[in-house]
């Protein structure tokens, strides 16, 4: 039997976000491909729902990858980001859920290593941690 792919899911800003991902695979670095990508007008208008709904719909592990907080394009948009993202990681462990399966990154369009150590990163953890529910049979 194969080993289960896990299931991430990414909500990229169009601004820097997408722009590093596209730069590295133009620059030929690897990532897991299977990692879904959201984009998204800006990471502060990325919503605890839109996390939470990713998770309840299957992902094992979602991040949130915006402009550096000093260089974003919509001036606070990063920081307003970063606060829903620990919100939501506050809110899983009290729901008895790994905080660590949500995870909010920086990176500017130049920045072609950081995306593909992203999704490593990203990818580890829902690999080391499974389905949520797992022990219970909820996947």
């Amino acid at each position: 039997m194969s080993e289960r792919k896990p299931k991430v899911v990414g909500f990229c800003c169009e601004k820097h976000g997408i722009d590093s991902a596209i730069l590295a695979a133009r620059s030929g670095r690897q990532y897991d491909a299977s990692v879904r990508m959201i984009k998204v007008p800006c990471t502060g208008r990325v919503d605890g729902i839109h996390i939470l709904q990713a998770l309840e719909d299957g992902a094992d592990s979602v991040f949130v990858l915006g402009c550096l907080e000093k260089n974003c394009h919509y001036d606070t948009g990063s920081i307003e980001g970063r606060k829903r993202v620990e919100y939501v990681k506050s809110t899983l462990a009290d729901l008895g859920i790994e905080k660590e399966r949500v995870e909010m990154f920086n990176a500017s369009s130049t920045m072609a290593w950081k995306f593909p150590e992203i999704v490593s990163k990203m990818v580890d953890v829902a690999r080391r941690l499974g389905p949520i529910g797992k022990a219970g049979g909820d996947r």
